[in-house]
């Protein structure tokens, strides 16, 4: 491609391939708005219903109530920092590339660099009293009755700011990260308790996420140390579609994983004619719906290309479109209810319609190398399957006959002894 001489048009050019460039390398940290693909999303799924954190929110009437309330965060922060105001609202700089532009032409400077001061004191305080320290009293009598919608509106794409700025709060006012990790995670996406082992959590320090929902994320993924093997592949590499009952008809059952870690899904084989499909559990209602969703549209925003990505950066995309997948059916979601994968407030036909909307995800490494699995399995166990199969579909049948069979056994014994007793 060949350019004028001309200053003007070299001029521009060079604009537009350093804003590219640019782009590129926000990509990571840049506060994103839900791509293209999720624009079909409910409200529930995007919009905050207490408190706006960044500018994409700012404007909703309904929010404006949760002002007072980072002011007398910002309050706190102050006084417990030891600190003068002016040197911690001096310490919180401007951010305002890690924004789209459209959003910021309307807002000054000083109102973005209040903005922005004002919501990192709101979640550093919230973050203190979620990791277990007590906080003023006042201001947990304001957080307190609304932290069921808070935690739901931190976690939205949209509402987010640069983790940069609330690192720069805590220098002032510091949290026990480790802590508030545990014990945000705990209910984040089950009701159980995690394992001892995990209490707590490696904070990696060499983790820099974009933001609060990209923080938590990483400790809910789970790191591997495995690789994706592409060497083995099946025969047919046409895309599969599997059900949970189809799975149960060829000898591979779902059986929840112990770590609880998203990127914990595979398929292990289990004596010489069954398997294990092992998945995270997942205790669904509308807010962990809405975690899921912002989870995957965060990666979705972020990963230009999963297959040369690292594993991690898309797992919750796989983790989706993996029950996604195993859901065709009522009965489907029933299956998954019965082996412990799926608990939660959701009737199965609302688990059904949740799943069954995000069956056209992007597939991730996890996704790809279970459903080789799955093929490879059906491919080397093709008599077996199709007993096994023809058990499952007729086991009413076998079960009756195997009965009848134990109860004639039973009358001849029985007149076996009468005969000996003549």
């Amino acid at each position: 491609m060949k350019i004028s001489n001309d200053s003007r048009a070299s001029g521009v050019f060079e604009q537009v391939e350093c804003e590219i460039e640019a782009d590129i390398y926000m990509m990571k940290k840049k506060m994103h708005r839900y791509p293209p693909s999720l624009n079909a999303l409910e409200e529930r799924y995007t919009v905050p219903r207490y408190v706006a954190i960044g500018p994409y929110h700012h404007h909703r009437v309904h929010l404006r109530k949760a002002e007072k309330v980072k002011h007398a965060a910002a309050i706190r922060c102050v006084r417990q920092s030891g600190h003068l105001l002016e040197e911690l609202f001096s310490a919180v700089a401007s951010f305002c590339r890690h924004f789209d532009k459209d959003v910021m032409a309307g807002m000054g400077d000083d109102d973005f660099r209040h903005m922005m001061f004002f919501d990192a004191c709101f979640l550093v305080q919230y973050m203190l009293m979620q990791s277990g320290i007590q906080i003023d009293r006042s201001l947990r009598g304001l957080l307190g009755p609304n932290r069921i919608d808070i935690r739901h509106d931190v976690m939205l794409l949209e509402n987010q700011l640069p983790w940069e700025v609330v690192e720069t709060v805590m220098m002032f006012r510091s949290v026990h990260l480790e802590a508030f990790i545990y014990k945000y995670m705990r209910g984040y996406l089950q009701d159980r308790k995690f394992p001892k082992e995990t209490v707590p959590p490696a904070l990696n320090k060499d983790n820099k996420p974009p933001h609060l929902l990209g923080l938590l994320r990483y400790y809910r993924v789970g790191r591997t140390s495995d690789t994706i093997s592409t060497t083995v592949k099946p025969k047919n590499r046409t895309p599969i579609s599997v059900s949970a009952i189809e799975l149960a008809k060829i000898g591979i059952t779902l059986k929840a994983n112990k770590t609880m870690n998203l990127i914990d899904m595979g398929l292990k084989h289990k004596w010489t004619l069954f398997a294990e499909l092992s998945v995270a559990p997942l205790d669904l209602d509308r807010d962990r719906a809405s975690y899921l969703v912002n989870m995957v549209a965060l990666e979705l925003c972020t990963v230009k290309s999963f297959s040369k990505a690292p594993v991690e950066d898309s797992v919750v995309c796989s983790y989706l479109l993996l029950l996604a997948m195993l859901v065709n059916r009522e009965e489907d979601v029933q299956e998954l209810r019965a082996r412990g994968l799926l608990k939660g407030r959701l009737t199965n036909e609302e688990a059904l319609h949740f799943f069954t909307s995000f069956q056209s995800l992007r597939f991730g490494p996890c996704y790809n190398r279970v459903m080789r699995g799955i093929e490879i399995y059906k491919e080397n166990r093709r008599m077996q399957t199709k007993l096994y199969a023809f058990c499952y579909n007729n086991k009413k049948i076998i079960a009756a006959v195997l009965t009848a069979i134990g109860v004639l056994v039973g009358i001849i014994g029985t007149l076996l002894s009468i005969k000996k007793s003549f």
